[in-house]
């Protein structure tokens, strides 16, 4: 848990001390991706707080996002509380949770995340979900559901809509 370093991070349960760099496919930059940057060049990062009980998976997400011109990681916690505390010190932009975690779940900690910061978009990235789990989430005000099975692109592509909307 903690705010993050520019260093590079290893995840001792990843097989031959591995990191998780090596395992994330490479995405396209926004600037490579979308033709459409702001007047100024590149949009400004927005910072994202990652949460998840699994050291590996924060790794990988961390290591996701960073490696994104539009996106800083600011912190990362293990536990629903962890979150919470990180989220008032630091102000992200967007949180991704997971669902299940100890000390505090997911959905109980997005309750008080959007009482005390309503504006801030939250993705639930979980391994389980159902339409009751998602549900539930949407009525709490998780504002889109990730599978862990899906590609990184899908999650990548939902946290840039939730923070780069499009003009209509």
């Amino acid at each position: 848990m903690g705010v993050v370093s520019d260093g590079l991070r290893k995840c001792s349960s990843v097989p031959n001390n591995l990191t998780w760099g090596h395992c994330i496919p490479s995405f396209p930059k926004w600037s490579e991706s979308k033709g459409d940057l702001p007047p100024g060049g590149a949009p400004v990062a927005k910072t994202v707080l990652i949460v998840d009980d699994n050291e590996c998976i924060r790794q990988a997400l961390y290591e996701l996002f960073q490696g994104q011109a539009d996106f800083e990681v600011c912190a990362d916690a293990e536990n629903g509380r962890e979150a919470i505390e990180m989220a008032e010190q630091l102000l992200p932009d967007l949180i991704v949770l997971d669902l299940s975690m100890p000390v505090m779940n997911g959905l109980d900690a997005a309750r008080v995340l959007k009482r005390i910061m309503p504006t801030v978009p939250l993705i639930m990235y979980s391994a389980f979900g159902d339409r009751f789990v998602e549900q539930q989430a949407r009525l709490i005000g998780i504002s889109d559901v990730v599978s862990k099975s899906d590609p990184f692109s899908v999650l990548l592509a939902k946290a840039r809509n939730l923070l780069y909307p499009t003009a209509a």
